[in-house]
């Protein structure tokens, strides 16, 4: 529903890749840049994106005539990058924390914006895929990256645009949709025993379109447990198909992960595992009657949930299982005037689940699962749009009640606007308001040491935003600044050492935070065509909780200890650079560096030892070598060249250096 805007400084890799490594699916929406040179090639695909309609918006806008941040990563970025995975590639956006208990996106919690991962939407092709078990498994993406064409990242509130879950925001992964053939496969290896490979394909033909994609990937891992097992493997299985038919599209997804989950839930325990599956399915069409285009989509998500808290071993402790089905109808609409883009239209989603120990007894046991939940979601909403060549203004509301609560009907407005002048500046402001409907893990995990509340009310929170965009010559510079007012946050706190944790709503929360991103296109200012440029980003947020309702809560300092609420990225800064070192070989150099906030209880092997200590700031330089051709890659990649130890999450210890060779091959008529 909001309209949307670009920090540049996400973009750039992108388009010097574009130039380098070869045709990038042009088409008729798609420039089809040279090989040879990168000179160039970034304002071409800077002018496509700024057409591109992104699904910031009920209506669609392009991207550049609107007023919200949205950070676009396209598939020339996403392949410039040192990653393998969506998980890794999200740690260079600037406004995003990704925190991690594994590597290659095992168990790794994914925020925006000093909020939890539980307060943010994730879509695959703009459907809801969020997980209502747990934000834990909500980034169990079904899609290889190979099959990627963009990602969209929607910073701050966005209730409007996406309904319940996003909080503070959204992720939405476009997949490509084909206007040829391609092929590709790759493979890679590396660091302890870690292999992969995968496959995808994409045709076009007779006004049919299909792109598919198979991914596997495993690893020894790289810690043991006390006892000297593994315990930090994993083997992961992804599949993805989309097809469409004129107006018609569908997909389907699948995505299967075992892993050994160290002391990811408890450090009293360095034997546990995981294991997941999920799939997806959808079916929608982008129609039109008369003067009315239509958007309806169904949907739906499968997922399989089983841990154990002593790896193979029921007999020590009960395993759990939790089986979850959510079930979802779409219907949008939108039209044009002289006045501009009217969009309207209702959601439904039904949330299920049956598990050993999340929900209210069941009537009729099934296996193990002896609970379960069932819960509905609607939502109306209606937006205007109103475009000028100098002016965006986008304002509507979303009107919301969940059967899970007892709230009755929310209504949640919005405005942004944009004013552009001077050809080359934009300023922008907006409010939105959002909510959020409990997991049903906060609502009743009362196990191993939690204690849930089944009467936690939804999340609700309120922002402000400014920001101003610069663009001319080879530079571009966006700085924005917001404040957020958050109400009845959840949380799992602990009062004293040895408690047990407390799923509790906060009163209120109050976030201030700023955002820097700057980009200079050296092609554009100096004419160089070796060193493509450099770009900077740099967030700072500053949170004040008041938790007067919580005994003995002072605000987040003193012996409170928090799971998720307390801890975020006070600092974070992202500096990135591309360099042509000769004909086809480019080197990529990305250093982030990170203070966050936050403190955990130490623990010696197993035991705690009663003493908070607080996160210490780290950087991390990454790398990678790639030699570039039409229609292969080889790359060498260096994650953590520095070879720091931190922890994402406290008394989980990550990896140093880890080390990665592969190599891929594109084909296409």
């Amino acid at each position: 529903m909001a309209a949307v805007m670009l920090p540049w400084a996400f973009v750039w890799a992108g388009a010097q890749e574009q130039s380098s490594h070869g045709r990038a699916d042009a088409g008729p929406d798609k420039p089809d840049m040279a090989t040879d040179g990168r000179a160039g090639a970034d304002s071409n695909i800077a002018k496509w994106l700024e057409e591109v309609a992104v699904t910031g918006s009920r209506a669609p806008l392009r991207l550049g005539q609107g007023a919200r941040i949205v950070t676009v990563l396209d598939s020339l970025t996403i392949r410039s990058l040192p990653v393998v995975t969506i998980n890794d590639l999200l740690k260079y956006a600037v406004g995003v924390d990704v925190r991690q208990r594994g590597v290659e996106g095992m168990q790794t919690d994914i925020s925006i914006r000093g909020g939890s991962f539980d307060q943010m939407a994730i879509l695959l092709n703009g459907v809801n895929i969020s997980d209502p078990q747990t934000g834990h498994n909500a980034a169990d993406f079904p899609v290889d990256v190979s099959l990627i064409e963009r990602i969209e990242i929607l910073e701050g509130p966005a209730s409007r645009v996406y309904g319940a879950s996003s909080l503070l925001g959204a992720i939405n992964i476009i997949t490509k949709t084909p206007v040829a053939g391609e092929v590709n496969a790759h493979l890679d290896g590396g660091s302890y025993l870690t292999f992969g490979g995968g496959a995808s394909a994409v045709l076009a033909h007779g006004g049919w379109d299909n792109s598919l994609s198979v991914s596997y990937r495993r690893s020894n891992g790289y810690s043991r447990s006390s006892a000297g097992g593994l315990n930090g493997d994993f083997q992961t299985v992804k599949a993805f198909y989309r097809g469409g038919y004129k107006q018609l599209f569908w997909q389907a997804g699948l995505s299967l992960k075992d892993f050994g989950s160290n002391t990811f839930y408890s450090p009293r325990f360095d034997d546990q595992f995981e294991h997941t599956f999920k799939t997806f399915l959808a079916l929608g069409a982008d129609a039109s009657a008369g003067f009315l285009h239509l958007r309806p989509v169904i949907y739906w998500n499968h997922a399989q949930d089983r841990f154990e808290l002593f790896r193979g071993k029921p007999e020590a402790y009960p395993f759990n299982h939790h089986r979850t089905n959510v079930y979802g109808a779409n219907l949008g609409a939108w039209f044009e005037t002289l006045a501009g883009r009217t969009a309207f239209g209702a959601e439904f989603r039904n949330e299920d689940i049956v598990s050993t120990n999340l929900g209210e007894p069941l009537s009729r046991p099934d296996g193990p699962y002896v609970v379960g939940l069932n819960r509905t979601q609607m939502a109306f909403y209606a937006e205007h749009n109103l475009t000028l060549a100098w002016f965006t203004l986008s304002a509507g509301l979303t009107a919301a009640r969940n059967t899970g609560s007892g709230e009755g009907f929310g209504v949640y407005p919005g405005a942004d606007m944009s004013f552009r002048f001077l050809q080359d500046w934009k300023v922008y402001v907006n409010y939105n308001a959002s909510y959020r409907i409990p997991t049903f893990t906060e609502l009743y995990y009362s196990v191993g040491g939690h204690q849930a509340d089944k009467n936690l009310r939804a999340e609700k929170m309120h922002a402000a935003e400014a920001g101003l965009k610069y663009d001319h010559a080879g530079i571009r510079a966006v700085f924005s600044a917001w404040y957020h007012y958050g109400k009845d946050l959840i949380d799992w706190i602990k009062e004293t050492p040895g408690a047990d944790w407390k799923s509790v709503n906060h009163t209120r929360i109050h976030a201030f935070g700023q955002e820097l991103t700057l980009k200079v296109d050296f092609p554009r200012l100096l004419g160089w065509s070796w060193w493509q440029g450099v770009q900077v980003a740099y967030s700072h947020i500053d949170q004040r909780k008041d938790l007067g309702a919580i005994s003995g809560a002072d605000g987040g300092s003193g012996s409170i200890q928090s799971l998720y609420a307390f801890e975020y990225l006070r600092h974070k800064l992202v500096v990135q650079t591309d360099v042509r070192l000769w004909s086809g070989l480019f080197l990529n150099l990305s250093c982030r560096w990170q203070d966050r906030v936050g403190m955990y209880e130490r623990y010696e092997g197993l035991t705690a030892t009663g003493e908070f200590v607080p996160y210490t700031p780290c950087t991390f330089l990454d790398a990678q070598l790639s030699w570039n051709t039409d229609n292969y890659r080889i790359y060498f990649q260096a994650d953590n060249l520095l070879d720091r130890q931190w922890y994402d999450h406290g008394n989980v210890p990550q990896p140093g250096i880890w080390l990665r060779l592969g190599a891929s091959y594109t084909f296409r008529w």
